[in-house]
Order: structure tokens, then sequence, then C-alpha cells
């Protein structure tokens, strides 16, 4: 395991590059991001460990970060005044541009993984924004009339999006249909509706709607997304039955869970950060049959549904984990978190599970 101290800065997303295997960016803000500068590292996983070569200070927090898919020396960040802000490492200390539209806080960034030359921001305005990297002004706005924590482009498709909010709904947005009224709204989704009973077994009890904190698309199943949140719990949906509520719950975490990422390598593997200052690896099941350790799940635990299960947890954290993600490059298991203890860890999550 490899570690780096983000001195003075308390973690609050970690990135790996889209380029390079051995290159991450970590967003980080003092005072646990109520007041204070912001703090975008660039670092390097070198044969000494892992060094800084190269960062930016904000005059504001800076809660998410996302390398472009266009520009393998240019990230964004998202900042507690409202800011959206492009890098250039090979540059100076301030931006290559900027821009100020949100009303609140930008909690998330996410670059279009397919056609890239778009990105997006959702804040706690209420809005998710389309932004190109070459314009002045936002392309699109998309109203959610919630505090919008986590935002993300499909990765099978340019022109479909998603968010979920502190409302409680996970909202499908596609492009190509008319904005009419809708604002290319075409699904929201209840997160805390009841999965449907398993045969046999009893209706289940509605949970009480908590503030969804993070989601994020499977790679290789391209209906499939998790989201979790303030309530502990992990679930899957498949948007092609949102009537049907979750297909997966996966409770365990103690704590708010504040960041998901599904495996880049495997279809059913996914990976989450808590405020119970543990990130976890998780099945949902769905790369099983109907055997033996799923019947034991259903049984052992009633609010387990689809089969799932924690396969390993990494507790070396001693505060809030808020970021992790995996690295695209190399052997599957290796991923990076980061968290309010000022630390980025790099681990393979192989070591762990069982």
């Amino acid at each position: 395991m490899l570690e780096f101290r983000t001195q003075g800065y308390n973690g609050y997303s970690v990135k790996y590059s889209p380029f390079f295997d051995s290159r991450i960016a970590v967003a980080a803000s003092a005072n646990f991001g109520l007041v204070g500068n912001g703090r975008v590292y660039v670092l390097g996983l070198t044969e000494n460990g892992i060094v800084a070569d190269k960062w930016f200070d904000t005059q504001d927090s800076l809660f998410d970060t996302a390398w472009s898919e266009a520009h393998e020396n240019q990230l964004l960040t998202a900042g507690g005044d409202g800011s959206v802000k492009l890098f250039d490492i090979t540059l100076a200390e301030f931006p290559v541009q900027s821009w100020q539209e949100h009303g609140r806080e930008v909690f998330a960034v996410h670059w279009n993984l397919v056609s890239k030359d778009t990105f997006l921001s959702s804040s706690w305005d209420g809005t998710v924004k389309i932004w190109s990297p070459n314009a002045p002004a936002s392309l699109t706005t998309l109203p959610t009339h919630s505090c919008t924590y986590s935002a993300a482009f499909s990765p099978h498709s340019p022109s479909i999006l998603s968010c979920v909010s502190s409302d409680s709904h996970l909202r499908i947005f596609d492009l190509r249909t008319p904005a009419s009224a809708s604002n290319h709204l075409t699904l929201s989704i209840p997160i805390h509706t009841p999965p449907k009973p398993r045969m046999g077994a009893a209706a289940s009890v509605g949970i009480p709607p908590a503030e969804a904190l993070t989601h994020d698309w499977n790679k290789y199943r391209e209906t499939i997304l998790a989201t979790a949140g303030v309530d502990r719990v992990i679930r899957t949906f498949d948007i092609r039955a949102p009537g049907a509520g979750p297909i997966a719950v996966l409770p365990g975490h103690e704590y708010a869970v504040r960041r998901i990422s599904w495996s880049p390598h495997l279809s059913d593997i996914l990976l989450s950060a808590s405020y119970d200052m543990t990130c976890r690896v998780w099945t949902d099941g769905s790369a099983m049959g109907v055997g033996s350790v799923q019947q034991e799940n259903m049984l052992d635990d009633p609010m387990v549904h689809g089969g799932g299960r924690e396969m390993g947890r990494m507790g070396r954290h001693t505060e809030f984990v808020t970021g992790v993600d995996w690295c695209m490059f190399g052997a599957e298991g290796w991923c990076a978190s980061t968290g309010w203890d000022e630390r980025v860890l790099v681990w393979d999550c192989r070591a762990i599970m069982q």
C-alpha cells in the first residue's frame, strides 16, 4: 500500500488519469470543506512512492475533480464558490478556463466518455449543467429542483446522463429528446421503493427516503446503475424496469456511503467509500447462479436482495473516506482512496477480497 499526505487539506475526490496508469488527481479542501482554500493535486506513482508533480490552489473548497478525456494534461475542479475550473498541468498556477454560473457549491464534475467534447457539473443549486471546454457559457441547464450531489454521463452513450439528489431520486436525461417541459428528463426513479418480493417472501416495508450522495454506471451492462447515500445502503437499478425497484440491495456500511465506483474490469464488482472510515468491495450477485452462497445471503440478512455480498474491506483510513477510484490499466484490482484524514492510499483490493 502506497500513501501520500495532503498536509493541511482534507481529501474529497480521487481520480486516475485515463491516459497514464501512474497519474492521479486529488481534490481537497482546507478545514474539511467548511471554510477556506481548496487544492487539487496531481500525483505521480513512482518507484520511490507517491510524489506531488503539481498542485493548484483555489480560493474556495474543492469537492470533485475529473480528468479531460480529450487532453491528457487537463483536469476539471468543482468549487465551493459555484465555479468550475479547467487546469492544464503544463502551465502556471492559474486555470486556463473558469465558469461561474452555479448559484451554490458544485459537488460533481464528469467528462463525457463517448463524445469527449463536453462535460457536466452538478450543484447544490438544483441543476446539472452541460459545458464545452471551448465555450464561455454552459450549453444546457437541466433542473432537478433538489440538491444534486452526483451526476455522470453514461459510458455507453454521448447523450444520456444521470444524477442523484437529496430528494432520493435517480434521474435519467436524454439530450436527444425534445427539451419541452420535461427538460430532457426521461426517467425519475424513487431510490427507496422497496424491491419486489421474492417468491414466497413477504412484501418489503418501504424505507423512509434519505439523501442520495453518489451513483455510478456499470461499465459493461449499459442499463445498470448503482446508488448509495445517507441510509448506508447500496442499491442497483435496471433502467429498463424503473418501476421494479432495486434489483440488488447491499447493506453493511455503518455510516453514510460517500462514493461508489463500478469496476472497469469486472461487471459485477463495485467499490465504496464511507463515513465509517472503510472502503469496501462488493459483488452485486449478477455473476452468480442461484447457488448456496446466494441462498445463504438471502436467509442471513433479510435486507439483502439480489444475492450480492461484501467481499472485503480496507480500514486503514482514520477519518471519513470521501473518494475512491479504480485504475483502468494493468491487473484488475488496483485502486486509490482519499479522505478527511489528509491521506491518499493506493492499494490492491484483491488482497482483501474473500
